[in-house]
Parts: C-alpha cells; sequence; structure tokens
C-alpha cells in the first residue's frame, strides 16, 4: 500500500480574500498546513478532496489529473478521486458496530464481504482496538471514534488522506496516544497525507513538510523543523514559542521600539530578531541595574497582558511587542499589573537574526 505524489495549486474565492496555495507531496509524504483560524486550510483541504470548486488551478494525484481549472470536464468528483477527508468529526454510523464501520468502506470499494470482514479486524487491531469491534460508536470514548475512522480510512488504500484538525477536540493525553498511532500507520501504509492543525507539535510529531498560510497565501514553506526554528511571521513565531521582533539595524545595533541590542554582521534594513520568551529576565526593581543599560540588551517596556499558564505566567509587554515566562511567585513578589513600566533584559547568545 501506498499513496501517489500530490501537486496542486488551488485559487478559490472567499469573502474576505483570495485563495491561492501551491502544494506538493511525494508519494508516501506527509505534509502539514498550518495558519490562524480563517486563512483557509479547511477551503484548502476541501478543494482536494473536489468539495470545493476551483476558480483557477489544478489538483494532480499520481499520473491523474483530479481537477484543471476552470475546464469543469476536467472535475472528478469526489468518490472517484481516492481521497479520504477526515475531520474533528469521526462522522460513524451509529448503527454499526466498529467492525462493521470499518468493513463498510472496504464493501463499497467491491471487496468480498468475508475478505472485508477479516481486513476490518485486522485493522482495529492495528488502532489499538482489539476486542471492541463489536461496540457501536455510542459505547466508544471520543478517541476510540477517531481511531476507528482512521481504521476506515486507511482500510480503503487510499491514494491520498487528508486530516482537517483530527485531535482538536481530544484531551491531550488522548490527542498524544492517537497521534503516535497516526504517524506509525502513516509510515507503515506510506500513505501520501495532508494535516491541517494549528498545533506545532502536530506538525512535529505527524509531518515531514511543512506549509504556513496566512490571508490565504503561504507565508513559509520547508521542512518542519527548519520552519518553526526560523519562524517568517508573527503568526509562525507564536506557534514556534517564539519572540519574534522585527527591528532596523543601523551602524552595528539592530532597534525596535526602545529595544536594542548589537548585531553581529552589520550592514543595514530590516532584520527580524527571534528569541525565546524564557531567554528574557525581569530586572528587579531597585537594583543597580534598574536603569536599562541599552548597550547590553536591556530595555523599558510596558506589560500589556498577564496571561496564566500551566508553568506559571506569560508576560506580555510593548514598544516592541515580547513576551517573558515568569512564575507567579515572581509575579506576585514584583507585584506586576498590566500598564506596570519594567525594565527587561535578553540572553545575547540566545538571539537570531533573520531577514525580515
Amino acid at each position: 500500500m501506498t499513496g501517489d505524489a500530490l501537486d496542486a495549486r488551488i485559487v478559490v474565492e472567499r469573502p474576505r480574500f483570495t485563495l491561492d496555495v501551491a502544494l506538493h507531496a511525494a508519494a508516501g509524504e506527509v505534509v502539514a498546513v498550518m495558519g490562524p483560524s480563517g486563512a483557509g486550510k479547511s477551503t484548502l483541504l476541501g478543494a482536494l478532496a473536489g468539495l470545493v470548486p476551483l476558480r483557477e488551478g489544478h489538483v494532480r494525484l499520481g499520473e491523474r489529473v483530479l481537477d484543471a481549472a476552470p475546464a469543469a470536464r476536467a472535475h472528478v468528483t469526489p468518490s472517484r478521486r481516492g481521497v479520504v477527508l477526515l475531520g474533528q468529526d469521526p462522522r460513524l454510523f451509529p448503527h454499526l458496530s466498529a467492525h462493521d464501520n470499518v468493513a463498510f468502506g472496504l464493501l463499497a470499494r467491491g471487496i468480498a464481504k468475508r475478505l472485508a470482514g477479516v481486513e476490518a479486524d485486522e485493522w482495529l487491531v492495528r488502532v489499538g482496538l482489539d476486542g471492541m469491534g463489536a461496540r457501536r460508536p455510542a459505547e466508544l470514548s471520543g478517541g476510540q471514534q477517531q481511531r476507528v475512522a482512521i481504521a476506515r480510512a486507511l482500510a480503503t488504500a487510499p491514494a491520498a488522506l487528508l486530516l482537517d484538525e483530527p485531535l482538536t477536540s481530544l484531551d491531550t493525553e488522548t490527542a498524544g496516544d492517537l497521534r503516535a498511532m497516526l504517524r506509525e500507520q502513516l509510515s507503515a501504509t506510506h500513505t501520501t497525507a495532508v494535516v491541517a492543525t494549528h498545533d506545532a507539535v502536530d506538525s512535529v510529531s505527524l509531518a515531514d513538510g511543512l506549509i504556513v498560510v496566512e490571508h490565504g497565501r503561504v507565508t513559509q514553506a520547508g521542512r518542519v523543523r527548519d520552519v518553526l526554528r526560523a519562524p517568517a511571521s508573527r503568526f509562525a513565531a507564536a506557534v514556534s514559542g517564539l519572540n519574534r521582533v522585527v527591528g532596523t539595524v543601523r551602524d552595528g545595533r539592530w532597534s525596535s521600539g526602545g529595544m536594542s541590542l548589537p548585531h553581529p554582521v552589520g550592514g543595514a534594513g530590516d532584520v527580524a530578531a527571534v528569541f525565546p520568551p524564557g531567554a528574557v529576565h525581569l530586572v528587579p526593581r531597585g537594583s543597580a541595574s534598574a536603569s536599562p543599560d541599552r548597550a547590553h540588551g536591556q530595555w523599558s517596556a510596558r506589560v500589556i497582558r498577564l496571561e496564566q499558564t500551566p508553568a506559571g505566567v506569560r508576560v506580555r509587554t510593548a514598544e516592541p511587542e515580547v513576551a517573558l515566562d515568569l512564575s507567579a511567585d515572581r509575579v506576585a513578589e514584583a507585584g506586576l499589573v498590566t500598564g506596570d513600566d519594567i525594565a527587561l533584559s535578553v540572553d545575547l547568545d540566545s538571539v537570531r537574526f533573520l531577514p525580515a
């Protein structure tokens, strides 16, 4: 079992913008698509599946042309594409058992009933549901239902599998277990897949390549870890867990708002400074260093938001917009509230400069 190479350019009119995205996945490759809500990720998958008409562009799967807009006659209907779209809702048949749900797709492809039954049993074992074949969807947890849906999708040996945030509605532990199982089965079956997600963990765990889509356009593409390590937009930086601040280089220093750092290369122009929140430190009030030393990476900032996190508090500041993480005790000790003016410093060794 192996998937086909997927090559597409999707141009679709949306109410607020035009989606225009090029996407390529080699046979057996998994590509993640990340972007903020409303960026066009679900529309992209719908177009690949044949559910959303193209204004322009094409969809090719292996040697087959599934769409070639605006030539409507080139459109292959969803049921004949060999493409399976799986979303947050498993969409199982409530009156059928888990076994029969998996067997249904096989029977629809013309496989004999006895063989379909054997393969359905095998797939339930592969997705971790051995012994649960007789249960109906109402008797299964959300994670177990999604496992059945994945088994039903992969059992039909699709040429490509499209996953539209399939783990979003699951708790963290269940999502982690399902993520590991899904990666194992995609790898074992060499299935070509496209995964739309908000979660960087999904991208790192499941995918080989990553494209970032914002306002209907690809703003960055490459290998997953390469994109997350060097984010080219604020959204990509946010999902990577990094600060990304655009500033100007002049006379050997980079500056943005009240923040000024030595720039090792020199030159001039717009450059993005990228660094983790953990590299940013609060300069204690009343200390000898409370007056920011700009020459050594210190600056003044105003607190615009305090966000509770499992590990403590994420403090967001303005001019420029920078986040730092503090323990709840540290925030209480400093008496931080929104609107406070504070002094910050950054570990210079943790800052990387990227083209803006």
